[in-house]
This record gives structure tokens, sequence and C-alpha cells, in this order.
């Protein structure tokens, strides 16, 4: 009989009655377990360490009032965490699902806008007009609250509303683009046309939404009767309790099933396809979670400017955003969050100051480029190689000796270590 076709041995063949045994084979299967385990281990520990460096951070932005008093700084502070909590929510889109989403100010802009209406209408009276009527309406002869305002009345709906409704307009906005396909540039325009979209309808309804003026002339925003100050640490610690929600959250997510196939869907969408995955739904909901996160910051950061403006639809907040993210690292949540802290940090610093007033915009130029050409992957991707290339140099562990069998008569088997 030929052999052709039979060069695979297996680990027991019966000669004669007596079990012949390919020890060789035995160790190939235990060192493959050992190498599994290790993968397995080494990710464990990644995500610990993850954890724990998310942990500090968090606890260093939220002990910043213990050791600042000044109000200036504290109310400055709290809002580069809101943009730090922006690039969160497109580090989550872009970094990890590839969908790169030019119009993020769009989201923040309508959840800006539905925490301001909730504060415009528990205004004092002097800024408003009769039955409390928002004075800019007053200004263009609107003699009623429209229809739409009056939910908002309740600050429950307001919150709710500018979680929800930028999300659910991330989601139709997504059902129309994902579903039929589009996906890179083409992707990324729909989102700015979007953006430039419903900007220029808020700008266009004077009357209902103030226009080029925005919402003006705000309340505090208060959770029973206990007032957040835009320039006391309470308005700062609401933040940055946010943020770090919002942080672990979305790290959540992008260690669970649901994040694991996004990331594949970036990688390789068509073979994801391929295994079955609907990839659509998937890219819905991560893009909608995004435009929630976008939408909670938007509504703190009106709390801590005591305004709304079409501003904050417009383009360059839009790619500020991509900016920071790039910066700080579009893979890492943490990194995205560091980079527009410090690139708004670096660049209030400067436009601030007297020697650097009239050229403080091509510096940050410089320094964007440089980021560009020299950390591709941004700063979180550099600490990562650093990390990646300290792990290479440690020996690597070492499998303990199998345990192999040495055959007798009869088929049974003898288990000794060699």
């Amino acid at each position: 009989m030929s052999n052709q076709g039979n060069n695979r041995v297996p680990e027991q063949i019966q000669e004669k009655g007596v079990a012949v045994f390919r020890p060789e084979l035995r160790e190939n299967k235990e060192l493959e377990r050992f190498r599994v385990s290790v993968k397995n281990g080494n990710a464990l520990a990644r995500t610990k360490t993850e954890i724990a460096l998310y942990a500090a951070v968090c606890l260093a932005i939220l002990l910043v009032p213990v050791f600042l008093q000044d109000a200036f700084l504290l109310n400055k502070y709290a809002r580069y965490l809101v943009f730090g909590m922006l690039a969160v929510s497109l580090s989550l889109s872009w970094g990890y699902c590839g969908i790169l989403n030019l119009g993020q100010a769009m989201t923040f802009g309508i959840g800006s806008y539905c925490m301001a209406m909730t504060l415009k209408l528990k205004t004092i009276p002097v800024h408003t007009g009769a039955d409390g009527l928002p004075d800019f309406m007053v200004w263009n002869n609107v003699t009623e609250l429209p229809g739409f305002w009056t939910p908002f009345y309740s600050p429950l709906f307001g919150v709710l509303a500018g979680i929800l409704l930028p999300a659910a307009f991330a989601a139709l906005l997504g059902w129309f683009v994902f579903k039929g396909r589009v996906t890179g540039v083409y992707a990324a325009i729909i989102t700015l046309a979007a953006m430039v979209v419903v900007q220029i309808v808020i700008i266009d309804q004077q009357a209902f939404t103030g226009g080029f003026n925005g919402i003006t002339d705000l309340a505090q925003f208060d959770i029973g009767g206990f007032a957040f100050d835009a320039y006391g640490s309470s308005s700062y610690y609401l933040v940055a309790v946010c943020l770090t929600v919002t942080l672990f959250l979305a790290l959540a997510i992008t260690k669970s099933k649901a994040g694991l196939i996004a990331q594949a869907i970036r990688d390789q969408e068509d073979r994801v396809r391929f295994f079955g995955y609907d990839v659509a739904l998937y890219k819905i909901f991560i893009f909608s979670v995004s435009a929630a996160i976008a939408g909670l910051a938007g509504m703190l950061y009106t709390i801590v400017m005591e305004f709304a403006s079409p501003t904050f639809l417009g383009v360059p907040l839009s790619l500020s955003v991509v900016i920071w993210v790039a910066v700080g690292g579009r893979q890492s949540l943490l990194g995205a969050m560091l980079g527009a802290l410090i690139v708004t940090g670096v660049q209030g610093a400067l436009s601030e100051s007297e020697t650097f007033l009239d050229t403080w915009t091509l510096i940050m130029g410089l320094l964007f480029v440089l980021v560009v050409l020299f950390l591709p992957q941004g700063i979180a991707g550099a600490f990562a190689s650093l990390a990646k290339r300290f792990e290479r140099q440690r020996p690597a562990p070492v499998p303990k000796p199998a345990q192999h069998a040495e055959p007798i008569a009869n088929g049974r088997e003898i288990e000794s270590a060699r």
C-alpha cells in the first residue's frame, strides 16, 4: 500500500497490540497551550495596567480644585476637560471603528442647545418677556412659546434630550450612510455636510434659536436645589466626574464583544462581513454612542460657558477635534483626551501671551506638522511603541517540561517525566 498523502503520523499508533507514542507531537501541543496561556495572561496584564493608568489620570484631574482656588482658572480647565470628552467621543468612532466624523461638532452643538433651552426657561424674569418668553423671541415678535420648547421646562427632559437627540440623529444619518456601504472619505464628507446644514438651519431660525447670537443669559444648572456655579469648583467637579464616567464607559465598550468587532471592522471590514456580522449595525452603534458622548460634552460646555452659540456647530471646532485626536493618538481614548488637554492648553497659553500674540497660530501649525511627521500614531502611539520595545527585551517565560508516556503492552501507558 502506498504511503503517499500519509505524512501526518498520529500521536498513538497501534502496532501488534502495543501503543506507540510520538512525544514530539505532545510537546507541540503543550507548547501551543503554553503560548496561548501566556498570550491571555499578557492581555489581562495590559488591561489591568490600562485601567490603573486611566484611574490615576482621572484621580489627578479630580484633585485639581484641592490645590487650585482661582475661579477663572477652574472655569478654563473645566472647558479643557469638556474638549477632552469631545476628543474621547471622536476617538471611539475614528480610532476604534474607522469612522472619521468631520461633523462631530454637530452633535456637540445639539447637546449644547438642548441644555441652553432648559436653562433659558429658568432665567429670572428680567431677561425674558411676558410669561417667561425668551428675550430673543420677544425681539422677533414671537408672542407664544413654540411647542417644541415647552418640554424643556423639565430639566430632566433637557438632559435626556441632550444625550438621546444627538444619538438618534447620528443613528438616522448612520443608517443611510452605512447601510449604503459608504466608507472612507465619502462618509467623512457626508458628516461634514450634515453639520453645515444643521448650523445653517439654527442660524436661519433666529426667532426660535437666537440666530447668530445664540442663546445667552442663562440660569445656573442645578440638581435638587444645588446650583453649579460656572466659576466654582462645583461645575469643575461635575465636568470631571462626567469625564471619568464617560472615559471608563468608552473603555468598557472597546473591551466588549461589540468593541472588538468594531476594531475588526476598522482593520478588515470585508472579512468581518464575510463571517456573517452585520457591519452596518455595529457602525451605527459606535457612531451613535460617540454622538451621545459629544452631546453630553455639549451640555457641559453650555453649563461652563453660560451660553450656546452656532459656532459650537462650526467647521473650525470639528477640524480642531480631529487635530486633538491625531496628536494624542486616535487608537487610545486616554491619549485622545490628553491630546485635547495639551493642544488647547498650549493654544490658550500662547494666545494669552504678549510675546506670542501675533505668532501663536504659526507655532501651533508647526507643532501639528512635527507631530504628523514624527509621531504618526500620536503621543499614545509613541508610548505604546516604547512599551512594546521594553517588553521584547524581557526574557521570555520558559514552559515546564512536558509529561510523556512510555508505551507498554496491552495498550496501557505509564506517565513519567523526561
